[in-house]
């Protein structure tokens, strides 16, 4: 499609500085997808522990517990691109030190314990400047058009990387995937500089206790908010340990190894993009419901891997979580941007991640100890049954199932509106 037509058909890719988030979007996501193959193979192969992997695992996803709410606090006072910058080299210095441990066949359990630190620190930080970066570089009706679009380059660098790097891993092996990771990240730091959205603007001065503060109540006062985060919390815990941690030990033993488990991973992505392209033209009316109801597709892929079916049937099973996982991402972003105040937007998302991803690390740990004990059948097939009994109980508050949407504007109304460009604050 040229130009013209494209940008009559996406107004916001008018808007220069969400091109070069785009542009950001498409390199970071492709060159973490390495990371998701290598650090999972390059743990296995050392040590051949599926208990070490849950450990190494796990300490990524800890640093969430206290990065992300400096992360939240320090984007609502200053340009959240910045605090990108400083996030992605983060990641790159423990994916980069990661791989030349692992090159140099001197890689110990405690040393990637720590590498995997430094990186988590990384990802929590991005997400809340991350999540409040978007709606400071479009106008507010144009919203969920770029959230959309770019969940839908960022799942599609992500699906080319994950099935390039399965094979980059059996072909070359996991430290060579994570120093690429570490370049790839590096490379995103000149299109993040180069964007000129201003940071928020402040009318008083405050301490970072009553940033955190304001944060929390305005996360506290909304029953659809906090129970819909109370669900994530057990669903991506038991997702993580029967999917993230256990898949990749299945995939060793009976799919084919890091090729397979990049295909997975691959799939998944796959999903992503499919159902970024049904959120992009699909408005429900309930988005809330619909993220609730979205929990029940994490269920599928330890279910899939627990009842030992063939590589192409995890595939798919994979790719509907990723679907559903999508859809519910893109309108839960939206919700957010339109119900909190842009200015404790950024610290309300990092209450969001801690809540959300906090099962992660328990269930990261969790999982390596069970399925010693119980083994990984038994283990997966009980995260899919929390999946399902967490969902239930999210349904119950009737916030969650009432909260209407905001409509939004026809696409002339939107192309008129898109003429005056982006209101930064």
């Amino acid at each position: 499609m040229p130009w013209p037509g494209l940008l009559r058909r996406f107004p916001v890719l008018g808007v220069r500085d969400f091109r070069l988030l785009l542009a950001d979007r498409l390199l970071a996501p492709a060159s973490f997808a390495f990371s998701m193959v290598g650090v999972s193979f390059a743990v296995l192969d050392t040590t051949g522990s599926s208990t070490d992997l849950s450990y190494v695992l796990a300490a990524q996803l800890f640093p969430m517990l206290v990065f992300a709410l400096v992360g939240g606090v320090v984007a609502d006072r200053v340009p959240p691109q910045r605090v990108i910058v400083a996030a992605n080299v983060l990641v790159a210095a423990g994916e980069g030190g990661f791989g030349i441990l692992v090159l140099a066949g001197r890689a110990h359990l405690w040393e990637m314990v720590c590498l995997e630190v430094l990186t988590g620190a990384g990802i929590s930080i991005f997400y809340p400047a991350s999540q409040s970066l978007l709606p400071r570089l479009v106008p507010e009706h144009l919203v969920h058009e770029a959230s959309a679009l770019s969940r839908l380059v960022m799942n599609a660098a992500l699906m080319g990387g994950a099935a390039v790097a399965g094979l980059f891993v059996a072909a070359a092996g996991p430290g060579w995937a994570l120093v690429t990771c570490s370049v790839g990240t590096s490379g995103t730091v000149p299109l993040l500089l180069a964007i000129r959205a201003a940071g928020p603007a402040r009318s008083e001065r405050s301490s970072v206790l009553r940033d955190l503060r304001d944060g929390w109540s305005e996360f506290a006062s909304r029953t659809w908010l906090w129970g819909v985060v109370a669900q994530y919390l057990v669903v991506v815990g038991a997702w993580y340990a029967g999917f993230q941690v256990l898949g990749p030990v299945v995939a060793r033993r009976s799919l084919g190894g890091p090729a397979a488990w990049g295909a997975i991973t691959a799939a998944e992505s796959v999903g992503l993009i499919l159902g970024g392209l049904v959120a992009l033209h699909f408005h429900p009316k309930r988005p809330i419901r619909l993220v609730a109801l979205a929990g029940f597709a994490f269920a599928l892929p330890p279910l899939a891997l627990a009842m030992g079916w063939p590589l192409p049937l995890v595939c798919v099973a994979a790719l509907g979580e990723g679907s559903m996982l999508e859809i519910s991402m893109v309108y839960w972003t939206v919700a957010l941007a339109r119900h909190i105040p842009p200015d404790r937007l950024a610290k309300v998302f990092s209450y969001d991640l801690i809540g959300s991803m906090m099962g992660g690390p328990v269930g990261a740990l969790a999982a390596g100890p069970a399925a010693a004990a119980l083994g990984v059948p038994a283990t997966q097939y009980g995260a899919a049954v929390l999946v399902v009994v967490a969902t239930l109980l999210a349904l119950v508050p009737r916030d969650v199932r009432q909260l209407r949407g905001t409509q939004p504007l026809t696409p002339a109304e939107a192309a008129a509106a898109a003429v005056a460009g982006p209101s930064l604050p």
